[in-house]
């Protein structure tokens, strides 16, 4: 059996059986914020332990997830994506209607994330988010971009190449989101079916863009910049927008507007990626 394949199967199992116990913990509760959200961030460090435990089995090292920093305009790339995304999809929501804006949201945010800033204007909430708020997210995050786009993505392009290791990497990351999803409250209020075909395009696309961006740059990091900068922004901009009705079908990562916008532009990157370096070469030094 090819290396990389046993790396792959014994990532998937250990994730799997990792979380489990939580996913476990969050159902019973009906809820993701059970234990204060614990359970949530215990569940997005599994994959990273998973790749960390994987690499320490086949190779004793924890080299080859690309823990160098690469070209910092990859980072800055990835930082940017879910903002401009998120000011397509909500800036079409505000203008046409489909829902309201309004800066009290944004205020009560971060004051609910962080534990302080109770009365914050609207340009120190965004401050505190976007620094303070966004560290705080890149500590859990980097524990799911190990996982994925640390090991899974460059072992599944050994064995597939890029359009299929993105594809592949998606759908598990979709999956693993499942379980919160259809058993816990991780949704918005469109209805269930509407909501799971909406999040599993969004994510997938989105597993194109990152998978992209990791294999180009070399390095983990930017994955975990633009995983980071997703939660932060679809959140700061789902708290700005007031909901008139239909909102929550195009709106936040269960609607159709970031899933679109997504695919839009991973299509950009699956028309790229004859360009990108052989990881298979880089990824033995990193």
């Amino acid at each position: 059996m090819h290396p990389a394949r046993n790396n792959v199967i014994a990532f998937l199992v250990l994730a799997f059986v990792l979380s489990a116990p939580f996913y476990a913990l969050i159902i019973s509760a009906g809820t993701i914020n059970v234990a204060g959200g614990l359970y949530v961030a215990a569940i997005m460090w599994c994959p990273g332990v998973a790749a960390l435990l994987t690499r320490l089995l086949f190779q004793r090292n924890l080299r080859g997830v690309g823990w160098g920093w690469g070209h910092t305009r990859y980072q800055l790339f990835g930082y940017c994506i879910p903002i401009v995304a998120c000011l397509f999809v909500y800036g079409f929501v505000w203008t046409t209607g489909i829902g309201a804006v309004s800066g009290e949201g944004l205020t009560s945010g971060p004051a609910d994330m962080l534990g302080f800033v109770e009365s914050a204007s609207v340009p120190l909430a965004v401050t505190v988010a976007g620094t303070i708020g966004f560290l705080e997210l890149v500590i859990f995050v980097t524990g799911e971009e190990l996982g994925w786009r640390g090991l899974l993505v460059p072992e599944l392009v050994k064995l597939t190449g890029y359009m299929r290791a993105a594809l592949i990497t998606g759908i598990v990351w979709a999956v693993f989101h499942y379980p919160l999803l259809f058993f816990a409250d991780y949704n918005s209020g469109a209805p269930l079916w509407y909501v799971s075909v909406c999040f599993t395009v969004g994510i997938i696309a989105g597993s194109f863009i990152v998978s992209w961006l990791r294999l180009q740059s070399g390095s983990v990091w930017t994955a975990v910049v633009m995983h980071s900068s997703h939660n932060l922004f679809t959140g700061a901009f789902d708290r700005l927008t007031v909901e008139e009705g239909w909102t929550d079908y195009i709106t936040t990562e269960f609607g159709a507007g970031l899933a679109l916008a997504y695919s839009i532009i991973a299509y950009w990157c699956w028309r790229q990626s004859a360009n990108l370096p052989q990881e298979t070469a880089r990824e033995a030094s990193v």
